[in-house]
């Protein structure tokens, strides 16, 4: 008879003490993001989310990656996006600077520490600046102040000063906090758990949304527990696509004999990019409507006119912006798969272990060639992603019940459906990695 090792993971001692101190530092991040920044006023940010067009579009969006922070404007209303956006631009930056670029390939475990150290670096300045945005487009949308009074001149500097730094200083503890479950608690998943709390934690409030409709409530409820489960099986399945390339590894020596070459496989995912391109192509898309805020009561017509048609295509309402939208997240996810697989350099690094892809030269050749399998395999996965990006304007499209915004959330909104799955399929290959360490095998064979 063969049992499951997971009934062990409350016995191992060592689990269940990385479990608990998980939970805790989740349970302290949850407490503080309730803390208000000081004189801010969160019915504004409200009635941005209430009003539609691209502030809500936009809104929504920070804060989803908050973790729900940003409706509450607690002194965490930027999460830890500062530091996911640091790390994403000098990814980008290793395949442009050369300097960079030397740094990672002569040492990659020195390289990695060199481009952890500096993310935190620039995370700072990151969060400063995007604190000072926050505040000034939110108060450009909502054509109020959310923090009274401001601005860095005469008599509004230490006020102001003070705000910045409080949501600074929240947003480097939000990170810490992330450190320390990878440290103590769960390995290397703090940052992803900080942002899987904060959506999990809106499911409640989903759901009483959805029930205040009262002549439509079970049959929503219904459909979007069936459309979530489907979208999650889905997520599932494209998440674990891979492409194995067969590649022959050389033989070892051992004595005077040479072992015979191996077979291996180097497994190519369908879907590297993660939901980095739904964070492109959002943050792209809202800009412009963004922009056009800022002119909308503009004294000369001309202007007046032109923003506001551009809020009317670029505001989260128009099929304009969902074709747009759905385009730029397939061209971002070969973009940024294209960026990762380069910085990788799977033709050199098979080159200096001696292994090789059959029918295929060595080194730039080798890089080639998977750069070409890689391009294929991810177009199914960038397909999956820009249907998952629209996903709640289809369903507006064809559920008439289900086309206001508080509706197609999907409980976690479908772009929040990506975290939460990767999250929990990392959570259980980690926790079954932590089991087999410890000796508790998958299964155990019981007389």
């Amino acid at each position: 008879m063969k049992r499951s090792a997971w009934r062990y993971i409350w016995s191992a001692q060592d689990i269940r003490r990385k479990l608990l101190i998980t939970l805790l530092i989740l349970a302290i991040y949850r407490f503080c993001a309730h803390i208000p920044v000081p004189g801010a006023d969160r019915s504004v940010i409200l009635s941005i989310m209430e009003g539609g067009g691209a502030g809500s579009t936009l809104v929504g969006l920070l804060d989803l990656l908050s973790g729900g922070t940003v409706s509450q404007f607690s002194v965490m209303a930027m999460g830890v996006y500062p530091y996911i956006t640091a790390q994403i631009i000098l990814q980008l930056l290793v395949p442009i600077v050369p300097a960079f670029q030397k740094r990672m390939e002569e040492d990659p475990r020195e390289g990695q520490k060199w481009m952890e150290k500096w993310t935190y670096f620039l995370a700072v300045p990151m969060a400063a600046l995007q604190a000072i945005g926050q505040i000034n487009i939110f108060t450009s949308i909502a054509r109020q102040p959310v923090v009274p009074n401001f601005g860095f001149t005469n008599g509004n500097i230490i006020p102001s000063l003070t705000v910045v730094l409080t949501m600074t200083a929240g947003t480097m503890f939000a990170i810490w906090l992330g450190e320390l479950i990878s440290e103590f608690g769960v390995r290397n998943q703090g940052l992803s758990l900080i942002i899987f709390a904060g959506i999990v934690s809106r499911i409640p409030a989903a759901i009483i949304s959805i029930m205040s409709d009262v002549q439509n409530r079970w049959f929503l409820l219904t459909f979007e527990l069936i459309i979530t489960v489907g979208v999650i099986f889905a997520i599932v399945f494209v998440q674990q696509g891979r492409r194995n390339v067969p590649v022959m590894y050389p033989g070892r020596r051992v004595g005077n004999r040479m072992s015979m070459p191996v077979k291996g496989t180097l497994p190519l995912m369908v879907n590297m990019a993660g939901m980095i391109p739904l964070i492109f192509a959002q943050s792209l898309l809202t800009f412009p409507a963004i922009l056009a805020s800022f002119f909308m009561a503009s004294q000369v017509s001309w202007i007046g006119n032109a923003a506001a048609t551009v809020q009317r295509l670029f505001g989260g309402q128009s099929t304009f912006y969902y074709i747009v939208y759905f385009l730029l997240v397939v061209g971002f996810t070969f973009f940024y798969t294209n960026v990762l697989f380069a910085q990788q350099n799977y033709g050199e690094n098979l080159k200096k272990v001696g292994a090789q892809i059959p029918g295929v030269s060595r080194g730039a050749p080798t890089q080639k060639y998977l750069t070409r399998v890689l391009s294929r395999i991810t177009l199914p996965g960038a397909l999956f992603l820009g249907i998952i990006a629209i996903l709640p304007w289809l369903l507006g499209l064809f559920i008439p019940a289900m086309s206001s915004s508080s509706k197609t959330n999907l409980f976690v909104t479908s772009a929040g459906l990506l975290i939460v799955v990767g999250v929990v399929r990392d959570l259980f290959f980690n926790i079954e990695a932590e089991l087999k360490l410890h000796g508790y095998d998958d299964t155990l064979l019981v007389r």
